[in-house]
C-alpha cells in the first residue's frame, strides 16, 4: 500500500526555519538524474544528516529522472531540485517542480510500481510521497512539486 504525506508548507515568517535547506536547478537533460545524485551527497554530509545518504541520493536521482521524462519542461528547460530539514523533524524532504499540473492515476500508478522505476524505488525504500499542484504569485497553476520524505530512520530501526 502507498502512502502519502501532506506537502510541507511554505516557510513563513512566524515559523521556524528548518535545520538545513538547500535549492538548486539542474539542466532537464539526459545526465540531470546522474547530476541530481552528484549534487546531493555532498549536501548531506553538509546538513549533518545521520540518515541513508545513498538511499537519499537514489531517489533524488530518480526523481530528477522522472521529472525530465514525464513532467514536461519548465520555460528555463531545468528542473528545480530542493532539500529540506526540519524544523522539528530531522526527517529529509526531497522536492522536485516540473511542468505538468497533474499526475494521472498517481495511486495505481505507485500500487503497480515495480524495482527499476523512480515509483518502484519510492516504494522500495518506504518512503512517503506526495504531490501538489504548484502556483505562481498570481496564484495560477504553473506545474506540480513532487515531494518524498526519507525518514531519519524506518520504524523498524528503532526497534
Amino acid at each position: 500500500m502507498y502512502k502519502t504525506v501532506t506537502l510541507l508548507p511554505m516557510q513563513d515568517d512566524q515559523a521556524a526555519p528548518p535545520h538545513f535547506q538547500w535549492a538548486t536547478r539542474l539542466l532537464a537533460n539526459e545526465a540531470a538524474g546522474r547530476n541530481a545524485r552528484l549534487r546531493v551527497r555532498p549536501r548531506l554530509a553538509e546538513a549533518r544528516w545521520g540518515g541513508n545518504h545513498d538511499v537519499a541520493m537514489r531517489l533524488a536521482h530518480h526523481l530528477v529522472d522522472n521529472a525530465v521524462k514525464h513532467g514536461g519542461l519548465q520555460l528555463s528547460d531545468d528542473v528545480p531540485l530542493r532539500l529540506t530539514l526540519g524544523p522539528g523533524s530531522e526527517d529529509l524532504v526531497i522536492e522536485v517542480d516540473d511542468a505538468l499540473p497533474d499526475f494521472p492515476d498517481f495511486e495505481a500508478k505507485f500500487d503497480a510500481a515495480r524495482g527499476g522505476t523512480g515509483l518502484g524505488w519510492v516504494k522500495h525504500y518506504k518512503a512517503l510521497m506526495s504531490w501538489d499542484k504548484r502556483k505562481d504569485d498570481d496564484g495560477r497553476v504553473v506545474g506540480k512539486t513532487v515531494q518524498v520524505l526519507v525518514p531519519l530512520r524506518w520504524p523498524e530501526e528503532t526497534a
